[in-house]
Order: C-alpha cells, then structure tokens, then sequence
C-alpha cells in the first residue's frame, strides 16, 4: 500500500510540476476539475504522510501478548484476550495504542490483551475476516464473543471485558 501511495505521490508532483511550468500564469482556469481534485487528493496525501512519519509508534506494555500465527490458539485458550488487530502505517492503529497499553496495565486476573500486526499475520486477520483497522476482538476460551470496530476509549473497552 506504502509503495502504491509513494507512486501516485509521484506521478502528482510530475503533473504540478508540469502544470506550473507549461501552463498560462493562470492555471486554474485552463485545469480541469478532475485535475484540480487530484491535486488537491495530492496535497493531503502529503501532509497526512508527513504527519503520519513524524508520529512514533508506542512502545507495548509488558503486559500485551504478542500474537502469531504460532501462539495464537495456546495465547486466546482458557482466558480473556482483547486482541487488537492493527498495522504500522494505521493512524487510528497509533492512536489505539496508549489506551491499550493503559487498559494492559489495569487488567487483573485471566484478562489480557493482545495485538496481531496485519501486515506480518495477514491469515490471522483473514480468518477472523478483519476487514478494516484497528479491528478489536474479544475471545474468551478462544472464542469471539464480540468485536469493535475504530478507535474506543478504555473506560468502554472495561465495561465491555467487565461483561464476559
């Protein structure tokens, strides 16, 4: 995904380059609006690139499972596993996860919580037929028995784990 967004921010640097140097002064006249809107989807790509780098992943709590497709049977059996399914380059991914590591640090007893990197277990994220990130599932003896969608605040991640 990185590399098919590195390319169309290339192509659209090539055609405001082409743009600025080949049309009449006033260019937005002679552009047409397909044109102006992909430049425009351009500039935001950019920033939001720029911002999305300058923003440092979180470190996980000690407490957070690390789930493989190796682990994950044995590491959801017999407890309560809120896994978190994620990606590096998800902003709402980056966001969910001080609250995770918060919502670890609090959890007692036979409740966990847990992350599957999509990009590295990509079958684990088709099984459960994750469709979009951050995707948070709760298991319970190695079941699903609900799942959230976007990002959540731990106060109503607790709640939920307080139900099962």
């Amino acid at each position: 995904m990185e590399r098919l967004t590195d390319l169309f921010l290339i192509i659209m640097e090539s055609k405001i380059k082409i743009l600025l140097y080949t049309e009449s002064p006033n260019i937005f006249h002679s552009t047409s609006k397909k044109e102006l809107t992909l430049i425009a989807l351009f500039a935001f790509l950019l920033i939001a690139k720029a911002k999305l780098k300058n923003t440092l992943l979180v470190v996980d709590h000690k407490n957070i499972l690390t789930l493989t497709d190796q682990n994950f049977q044995h590491q959801t059996k017999n407890k309560i596993v809120l896994v978190d399914f994620w990606a590096a380059w998800c902003a709402p991914c980056r966001m969910m996860a001080p609250i995770l590591n918060d919502l670890a640090s609090e959890l007692t007893g036979n409740s966990y919580v847990g992350k599957v990197n999509i990009e590295q277990y990509q079958s684990l994220a088709q099984i459960h037929k994750v469709r979009s990130i951050p995707t948070l599932i709760a298991f319970k003896n190695g079941t699903e028995v609900n799942r959230f969608v976007g990002i959540k605040t731990k106060d109503f991640l607790l709640k939920e784990l307080s139900k099962l």
